[in-house]
């Protein structure tokens, strides 16, 4: 491979083929390195984190970085019922969270509650008789193809058991 010296975002580069990331500006990269990363990291260590019994009823949102105006801030999900026992493993967290990345990361920690109950919405009634075929009939009638046209019915047939 042939190196190049000296261009305008990086002191060396690779030709040939390159990573994603390795072909972004670094604006662009420490963006991504700050909030993406620990965002994501924080999803797939969020058991160790916060330990079995929390991770059960609880789960990370969203994460927003600090700036001028605000402290870096986790806004975490959590079943009703169960934001006291949060509430008092907030430190904890906080703590363990900036252990992990070896960094000051979270300074805040916002609580959602939300319910865990399954709500089932009726739908109304309408005959389910052809509903897809009737609505796409026209089109389907288009295809010339004979095969075709008769896995797109089949297809329109399985979307309707669903």
């Amino acid at each position: 491979m042939h190196f190049k010296k000296y261009t305008k975002q990086r002191n060396q580069s690779i030709q040939g083929l390159r990573s994603l990331k390795d072909t972004l500006p670094k604006n662009i990269k420490k963006i991504i390195n700050t909030r993406g990363y620990i965002y994501s990291e924080t999803l797939n260590n969020w058991k160790y984190i916060v330990g079995e019994d929390l991770f059960k009823v609880c789960y990370p949102k969203s994460y927003k970085n600090s700036n001028k105006f605000s402290v870096s801030t986790i806004l975490i999900m959590v079943k009703r019922g169960h934001e006291i026992e949060l509430e008092y493993s907030k430190k904890k967290i906080i703590d363990k969270m900036n252990a992990f990345f070896e960094n000051r990361v979270v300074e805040r920690i916002k609580f959602l509650s939300f319910n865990d109950e399954k709500e089932i919405y009726l739908k109304k009634d309408i005959p389910e008789n052809n509903v897809t075929n009737n609505r796409y009939k026209k089109r389907i009638d288009n295809v010339k193809n004979e095969k075709i046209k008769k896995s797109l019915i089949e297809l329109t047939n399985v979307f309707k058991k669903k």
